[in-house]
């Protein structure tokens, strides 16, 4: 899912070649992407893009006469920049957004249909987009903290849940546990003030490091290589790859829809964590640590 740094290039680019264009246009492929019906999307037709901005992982169009279009692209929405009245792809186009200078193409490579577009009239109704979560970016190290510690969670749940902190999912809140050497899984609550502000500067650094890169890579044009899969990230979607830091081979947590990837020399001692299914499945024989598991895995020399 496109996080915060992935959704502020986004709206920085589309903010430069969209703002103060009119809207001459749109084409719906998808029936479930619009959630709304009132206001009418044709509404928005002729509109002057206002602007855009940012909710969470939601990118937010401002029109003129008070109109916003909210579009959340979930895990596999994405947005392309084409010629004008450029054909909407058949195998996974949403929507189409025509303007005299291109089409702004909504695609999802999902058959579950996630992604979704909201029309609503007056900013008092982008409340209900709102989770509530802390916008880290600007936020001191005691709001940081007490958005952490209000309830008991692991790190990787508390950075990648929208009720607590902004913007930040699965990707990068590996990057940043990674960052601050600390264990997917170590308390909200058993955190001290130092380790709290550690891992404030990390998440911050991090996110201002890959939105800088991800700003550098777009350029003058549009982002189309948006991913949370980079080989640059230091320990997500790298599994048994080696950690930039100390070589040793990144290790994952799978459960339910999502996993943690993680690198255990730097950040839990060198200790496994134990993936539910797999440890309930080995038993006795699940490898506690770095150690135990590349004694596993190297091959065993032939008894003479």
């Amino acid at each position: 899912m496109p996080e915060y740094p992935d959704v502020t290039v986004y709206i920085e680019r589309l903010e430069a070649m969209l703002g103060g264009q009119a809207l001459e246009g749109i084409r719906v492929a998808s029936p479930f992407v619009l959630r709304t019906v009132e206001p009418p999307l044709g509404e928005l037709h002729g509109s002057v893009v206002d602007g855009f901005e940012r909710i969470g992982k939601r990118i937010v169009w401002r029109f003129e006469g008070d109109l916003f279009l909210v579009i959340h692209l979930m895990i596999a929405g994405r947005l392309h920049w084409r010629r004008p009245q450029a054909a909407l792809p058949k195998r996974n186009g949403l929507a189409a957004f025509d303007f005299e200078t291109g089409t702004l193409i909504f695609s999802e490579a999902s058959r579950k249909k996630r992604a979704s577009m909201h029309v609503v009239r007056g900013r008092d109704a982008l409340g209900d987009f709102d989770r509530g979560g802390l916008e880290l970016m600007g936020a001191s190290v005691s709001d940081f903290a007490e958005a952490m510690r209000a309830e008991k969670h692991t790190l990787k749940r508390a950075l990648s849940d929208p009720r607590i902190l902004s913007g930040i999912g699965n990707a990068y809140s590996d990057e940043i546990l990674h960052r601050a050497r600390m264990s997917p899984f170590k308390q909200t609550r058993s955190m001290s003030d130092d380790d709290l502000a550690a891992l404030h500067r990390a998440a911050i650094d991090v996110l201002e490091e890959w939105t800088a890169r991800l700003r550098e890579g777009a350029g003058d044009g549009f982002p189309e290589k948006v991913t949370a899969f980079r080989p640059e990230m230091a320990v997500h979607g790298k599994y048994r790859e080696p950690c930039p830091v100390c070589g040793k081979a990144v290790q994952r947590i799978r459960y339910a829809d999502s996993e943690a990837n993680y690198c255990a020399q730097c950040q839990t001692g060198g200790k496994l964590l134990a993936d539910r299914s797999l440890s309930r499945l080995l038993k006795q024989s699940w490898p506690r640590t770095l150690e135990e598991l590349e004694e596993r895995r190297s091959p065993k020399k032939p008894s003479r």
